[in-house]
């Protein structure tokens, strides 16, 4: 290996580990605030990318009708919950952010599926169709279950996960699609090449991360998220709502999700079930980053990219096994320092 070789496989993962940090990002936030590891992610990443490929070769995503559909769950869920305490004002917001957003977003989807909105008006739109399933998704398998362990919450995840990736291949079906990359421009430097797309994915996680700095920072929303994960009994004693503090962390990761399939979906081929190693990846992250550092969390994701890049070229039957087994020490010297504790009732 020479050291152009080098250069390029170097791009090649930081590239790929800033998708990573977006998920990472978003499993710690969602983790921290909810208890909830959030395995379902990598279908976020999935469906954004094949929503975002369906609309730029001029067809109606299937997801549009996934979203319907989340959205009547989710109202009957919250229909129920409040059965002995609604009041006109809640069902009515609750009718708003259940149906009616639904069904604005899939006329507007119906309505400039096919026509040319650029790249950037197919970009929001998929924002626009992803990111309000992943709150749907918090007030139909989550919300109940707010005060349950850690694993019953685990269990819900995987179970949630598994699902979707059905849903998945009978809303886009088995074949692998490639959205147009948001830019053609190439950027040399010496002897290097950077495609235009990959600054782009850099970019994007740059803003991703000082966007997510500042709502934590600066924002009523951001301090009433972070009082959640700090203390979530403390935090309801003051009367912040755990349960809205849920699904804005969900509907963050929403966003995350959608904009990293957005991302990916240039790049390269994805399929119902990319989304679950793409996941996978960025939950690696997200455990090196202790599931409660963001920055650690970003820093690891790259890591994991280049790690990755590397074992491709030196042995890419075993790439996967060598990226998941970077976790492994991680967890050896934490299992090694922490103190025994009780098994959790």
């Amino acid at each position: 290996m020479d050291a152009d070789i080098a250069l390029i496989l170097l791009q090649d993962g930081v590239v790929n580990g800033a998708v990573y940090a977006l998920l990472a990002l978003s499993l710690v936030l969602v983790f921290s605030v909810t208890r909830v590891i959030l395995i379902p992610q990598g279908e976020f990443v999935a469906y954004g990318a094949l929503t975002y490929a369906a609309l730029d070769a001029g067809k109606v995503p299937g997801s549009i009708w996934m979203l319907g559909l989340l959205g009547v769950a989710a109202c009957l869920a919250g229909l129920w919950s409040m059965r002995h305490h609604a009041s006109r004002g809640a069902v009515l917001r609750l009718l708003a952010g259940t149906l009616l957003l639904p069904a604005v977003v899939i006329g507007v989807t119906l309505l400039l599926a096919g026509r040319a909105i650029g790249v950037a008006g197919e970009a929001v739109l998929t924002v626009l169709i992803v990111a309000p399933m992943a709150p749907y998704l918090y007030d139909i398998a989550f919300k109940p279950l707010a005060e349950a362990s850690v694993l019953t919450l685990l269990i819900a995840a995987v179970g949630t996960h598994l699902a979707l990736m059905g849903v998945g291949l009978v809303l886009f079906g088995p074949e692998g699609f490639r959205a147009t990359a948001f830019s053609d421009a190439v950027l040399s430097i010496g002897s290097q090449t950077i495609q235009g797309q990959s600054i782009w994915v850099v970019a994007s996680t740059a803003t991703t991360m000082l966007a997510l700095y500042l709502f934590f920072g600066f924002t009523l929303f951001g301090k009433a998220l972070h009082a959640t994960a700090v203390n979530r009994l403390g935090a309801r004693l003051v009367g912040i709502s755990t349960a809205l503090s849920g699904r804005i962390a969900f509907g963050l990761a929403g966003v995350i999700g959608a904009m990293g399939g957005i991302l990916v979906a240039p790049l390269t081929t994805v399929y119902y079930d990319s989304g679950f190693l793409i996941g996978l990846k960025g939950f690696v992250a997200a455990i090196v980053g202790g599931m409660v550092s963001y920055p650690l969390a970003a820093l690891a994701a790259v890591l994991v990219g280049v790690v990755e890049s590397f074992s491709t070229f030196w042995a890419s039957a075993f790439k996967e096994v060598i990226v998941f087994t970077v976790i492994l020490p991680v967890l050896l010297v934490r299992s090694l320092r922490s103190p025994v504790a009780e098994d959790e009732e």
